[in-house]
């Protein structure tokens, strides 16, 4: 994958964000978390240029671009963090005021028929069968009309963190799903299932609010 463009952006965009929650994270002091965010950039534009080109129309690139960016991070910790410890790092380092913007235009779009048609457009595509970093997804509407699950089979962040050695942390950057549907207003999150806590799936249910 080409550093510029997506990844750049993203680069830009949360960097700043992933630095702070160094200290509020993990406790790094200030003076040292220039130089960590220096190496993890160079780690991060290593993960990057491994990666295949995404699909034009795979709706998950920029999960994996994250998944890059909190794995750079993580190599380049001088301490082996906590589950809990990393889930506040990779929530803090993502929910800046451009991811809250974000979330809060997608949850006006929620459930609507643009919504689900982009939904059904992911899961015909398919795009792990081609790309191990990719996903594959079911969409499964709640028969009650009270929203739908997401499904997924194949997960590209499982696959590269796994490379990483970084497994155990998978969890961390699952739960990020709650905190986007919070932000978003307009669903509550559900779930019962995910591949890195040996599920046979995950499973990414989204309720209306009422």
């Amino acid at each position: 994958m080409k550093y510029a463009g997506m990844p750049c952006g993203m680069w830009l965009l949360f960097a700043g964000a992933f630095r702070r929650s160094l200290v509020s994270a993990f406790g790094v002091d200030r003076t040292r978390t220039g130089e960590i965010t220096r190496k993890s950039k160079r780690k991060y534009r290593e993960l990057i240029a491994r990666l295949p080109e995404f699909e034009k129309g795979d709706r998950f690139k920029m999960n994996i671009v994250s998944g890059a960016m909190f794995a750079a991070f993580m190599l380049n910790l001088d301490l082996e963090p906590t589950l809990d410890q990393a889930t506040v790092f990779y929530r803090d380092g993502m929910a800046t005021g451009v991811m809250r913007l974000f979330c809060r235009l997608s949850g006006r779009q929620k459930f609507t028929p643009k919504d689900i048609a982009g939904m059904r457009t992911a899961e015909a595509l398919r795009a792990a069968d081609r790309n191990p970093y990719s996903w594959n997804m079911e969409l499964r509407e709640y028969p009650d009309g009270s929203g739908y699950e997401a499904r997924f089979t194949a997960c590209g962040i499982c696959r590269l963190l796994r490379e990483q050695g970084l497994w155990a942390y998978v969890p961390a950057m699952c739960r990020l799903d709650y905190t986007m549907s919070e932000l978003g207003g307009a669903s509550r999150f559900v779930r019962q299932h995910t591949l890195a806590e040996g599920g046979p799936y995950c499973d990414c249910g989204y309720k209306r609010r009422t």
